[in-house]
């Protein structure tokens, strides 16, 4: 699991990444170990069930707050997989324009919790 995340993060900013189990497990001859190269391409290819999700929450949150989207100044982005540029690349489909980058995705959930918390 570790690894994967690490994954994930790592082509969030980089093409290609390497994953490396070491000590997966062991059969008479001695241990083995797993080591795997992934490029962006391919998880997204993996993942994408997973990205084709993103779209009908977000134009639910839409319709509900009763809004269309070129009623929408800015898009924020919250939460750590918001780096990834697949997920980016959907919103800017779904709005029409980048979303704001200006504001760190990890710190934004903190600060709406904050806010609902009062």
């Amino acid at each position: 699991k570790e690894a994967a995340e690490k994954a994930k993060c790592e082509l969030s900013t980089t093409t290609e990444t390497t994953v490396n189990l070491p000590f997966i497990t062991a059969t008479q001859s001695g241990p083995k170990h797993l080591q795997i190269s992934i490029n962006r391409s391919k998880f997204e290819q993996i993942c994408g069930s997973l990205f084709d999700r993103i779209r009908t929450p977000v134009l639910k949150a839409i319709e509900d707050a009763g809004l269309a989207k070129s009623e929408i100044d800015e898009v924020v982005l919250v939460g750590g997989s918001t780096r990834i540029p697949k997920v980016q690349e959907i919103c800017k489909e779904l709005f029409g324009k980048d979303p704001n980058k200006s504001i760190n995705p990890d710190e934004v959930v903190a600060i709406g919790a904050a806010i609902q918390g009062g």
